[in-house]
């Protein structure tokens, strides 16, 4: 067996970030080679990856990164499975570079994407792996979305102060002045505030799928079911602009003025800008 000087673990230390143990018990088994020694040490985070992968990932932090124009936008969650590792220093090292490097991919969702995507020579799985060798606890990007913006608009982003809860949502205007006005970008970041805090499950009513809004007008009908026959029909309408109220974004009452909606609230705040503007799409990530 080759001799394994202090220099040689230094050298896959600070290759690795792993501990000065794992890194000599890895020269060893590999005979002073670094380069076997830092595959050695890659194949222990998948081991360890696939002897946890059925455990819950609770814990973690939304990544959230715009672009200086504020043209493109990506947000993505980094989970792991305890909320001591999600405190720690090689976490949140990990966390601070995959956050910085979301702007490196180019696809516009699928985790896979993000995952394939290289930083310095280094795919993120890699990077990931080698993480999870270091600390052995499973960890995942769990979300990922990025918004583009090809024409006159913007985007917001919010991420909640305890870092388990974003928010991202574009939003169109009728041309560059409109979108580039202080006042709708505060109106963007407050309804991506408001995303993050109401969760609507849809844009509009036309995006809800109609199996969902089927179950539900079968739901409200079930519950009036003893009312007369004549006015049925008008409290299951009713009850269910009551439920695309509630879960729709464009007709929620605007977290910050709820007499108002959010779509009522953006339109009074592009025509004071001297335009139109709608929104165009949302995402909502959640740790949990």
């Amino acid at each position: 067996m080759a001799d394994i000087s202090a220099a040689l673990v230094m050298k896959l230390r600070k290759m690795s970030g792993q501990g000065m143990m794992d890194c000599k018990a890895a020269l060893a088994e590999t005979n002073g080679d670094p380069d076997e020694a830092m595959t050695l040490l890659r194949k222990k985070g998948l081991a360890t990856m696939v002897k946890r992968a059925g455990r819950e990932t609770s814990q973690g932090k939304v990544l959230s990164q715009i672009s200086a124009d504020g043209k493109t936008a990506a947000m993505a969650t980094f989970c792991c499975e305890t909320d001591f590792v999600a405190k720690s220093d090689d976490f949140s090292a990990t966390a601070k570079m995959l956050n910085d490097s979301l702007s490196c991919c180019s696809a516009d969702d699928g985790v896979e994407n993000l995952l394939n995507t290289e930083i310095d020579g280094k795919k993120i799985s890699t990077i990931l792996t080698e993480t999870v060798s270091k600390i052995g606890e499973k960890m995942e990007i769990g979300d990922y979305a990025r918004f583009k913006i090809n024409s006159s608009g913007l985007i917001g982003t919010y991420v909640h102060f305890n870092g388990k809860i974003g928010s991202m949502v574009e939003i169109e205007a009728s041309d560059d002045a409109v979108a580039g006005n202080p006042e709708m970008k505060r109106m963007a970041a407050d309804i991506a505030m408001h995303i993050t805090a109401i969760k609507p499950v849809a844009l509009d009513e036309s995006s809800i799928p109609a199996d969902v809004v089927e179950k539900e007008r079968a739901i409200a009908a079930d519950q009036v079911k003893d009312k007369p026959a004549n006015i049925v029909d008008k409290i299951v309408d009713g009850k269910m602009r009551k439920f695309f109220a509630e879960n729709c974004l464009l007709a929620q009452g605007f977290v910050k003025e709820e007499k108002k909606s959010v779509a009522d609230v953006l339109a009074q705040v592009a025509e004071s800008a001297g335009g139109k503007a709608a929104i165009k799409r949302f995402v909502r990530f959640e740790i949990c």
